[in-house]
């Protein structure tokens, strides 16, 4: 019956410091992002032609996000009856967002204000194995070209 009892305390402090975790991990995003709210992004591929003489740069941001052991557990018994998996869920969306911002970050770093033709790549990283255990993760690449103002007149000008 101890061991049951300390099995159940172990899992209860893994979920405990796992929304622990997340929970921080989603107030920094929401933090960065309003600070980078500043640099527009546009999925187009073409570069409008208001935009032209300007100077151009790749820039890509990349994250890898990985689950914990007690939210992988309960996917898996969900997996047995169908439906969302909101763990893995909210592990692609915090995926995507990390890396949105470091691509950001990247193109202010660069002093772009704009990216166009952003994508987003994601990989599934083969899990992370131990002898018993193993543990999902996955990659998410985001990447663009970034537009820099040749001169001040025309940053304002897309502003």
């Amino acid at each position: 019956m101890a061991d049951v009892l300390i099995i159940l305390v172990l899992l209860a402090l893994g979920y405990f410091c796992g929304t622990i975790g997340q929970h921080r991990h989603y107030r920094s995003l929401k933090i960065r992002e309003a600070q980078l709210r500043g640099i527009l992004l546009f999925n187009e591929k073409k570069v409008p032609a208001s935009f032209s003489g300007q100077r151009f740069a790749l820039v890509s941001g990349s994250a890898v996000i990985s689950g914990d052991y007690f939210r992988q557990a309960i996917a898996g018994l969900k997996t047995l009856f169908g439906g969302r998996l909101g763990s893995f869920e909210a592990m692609i969306d915090r995926g995507r967002r990390e890396a949105i911002l470091r691509m950001k970050e990247e193109a202010r770093h660069m002093g772009a204000k704009a990216v166009f033709n952003v994508r987003l790549e994601t990989s599934n990283l083969k899990s992370i194995r131990s002898k018993k255990n193993s543990l999902a993760c996955v990659e998410i690449l985001a990447y663009g070209t970034a537009i820099m103002p040749q001169n001040p007149a025309t940053e304002k000008a897309w502003l």
